[in-house]
């Protein structure tokens, strides 16, 4: 019998992995369980369901991943997804927190941010259609495109970097998620995303104001377009991005989406992030 792809550590040598700061440790439990149970101390809060992103946003660092969750049921399944869809250096904590006698935290704890998807998606994932076409544009390395691939949704994933496409045909291969994608320079010239294409399109943390209608017009009738990114308060706030071409005035997103109907709205700071988020609604004919 082969050996497994990942390895289990019993709870004395994941506690001396972790006081030399030797590994990431990944919770695969519920916000929940993770604050009312108590964690292990800078661990990364990311439940099952939410999986798919940490392709995107913890492929094989720089150190090895702990897998945690209750009782090492839960996170024996994940190091298997993992691994199976190309992580290196996964290790699955035996026994879970429940043998857990290290230092522990209480502290409460989000899925969302830079390993997890955005909460605006999440938070407003009941108006998704049951199934459709979805343009993820300007996906980065994917998060979002993964997520929803894995939910069966037909994904066409499109960005101008050959790097960061490349890496994630390769995940979404490795991981048996069916997804497309597609290289376009979205700030050349008059971009095309084709006419009642999608059903929804999702645009994350990027901004280039003449896509606008070009997004909008490959929406079909119904459509979802999810919008969100930096405001100007970013910047105040001495974070990056800083340039005013990247950063939405305050209140400046709803007039973008023009003429979609915006369906739900937020403006402030979330995930250490201010920025200004819609979902916006293509008229029906």
């Amino acid at each position: 019998m082969s050996e497994p792809a990942y390895h289990d550590v019993n709870v004395a040598e994941a506690m001396d992995l972790v006081a030399k700061d030797e590994v990431v440790v990944l919770d695969v439990r519920t916000a929940g369980e993770y604050q009312n149970l108590g964690h292990i101390p800078e661990s990364i809060l990311l439940p099952m369901n939410l999986l798919p992103t940490a392709l995107a946003t913890l492929a094989n660092g720089d150190k090895p991943l702990l897998i945690c969750c209750e009782h090492g049921i839960r996170s024996a399944a994940a190091a298997e997804f993992l691994v199976g869809s190309g992580l290196r250096g996964v290790l699955n904590l035996v026994g879970g927190m429940s043998v857990w006698t290290g230092p522990r935290e209480f502290t409460a704890g989000t899925p969302f941010g830079p390993y997890g998807p955005s909460s605006w998606l999440i938070a407003n994932a009941d108006l998704l259609p049951k199934n459709g076409k979805v343009l993820d544009v300007a996906c980065g390395r994917g998060r979002h495109a993964l997520l929803l691939a894995a939910a069966q949704f037909e994904l066409l994933a499109i960005d101008n970097n050959p790097k960061v496409i490349d890496t994630l045909r390769e995940a979404a291969a490795a991981a048996n998620i069916s997804l497309q994608t597609e290289l376009l320079d979205l700030e050349a010239g008059e971009v095309d995303l084709g006419t009642d294409r999608a059903d929804v399109v999702l645009v994350f943390h990027y901004l280039h104001r003449p896509l606008f209608p070009t997004l909008i017009r490959a929406l079909r009738p119904g459509g979802l377009l999810f919008y969100e990114t930096f405001t100007v308060e970013q910047a105040q706030r001495g974070r990056r991005p800083s340039n005013p071409a990247f950063l939405l005035k305050l209140g400046e997103l709803d007039e973008l989406v023009k003429p979609l109907t915006v369906l739900r709205h937020r403006e402030g700071e979330f995930e250490g992030r201010c920025v200004a988020s819609v979902v916006a609604q293509k008229e029906a004919t």
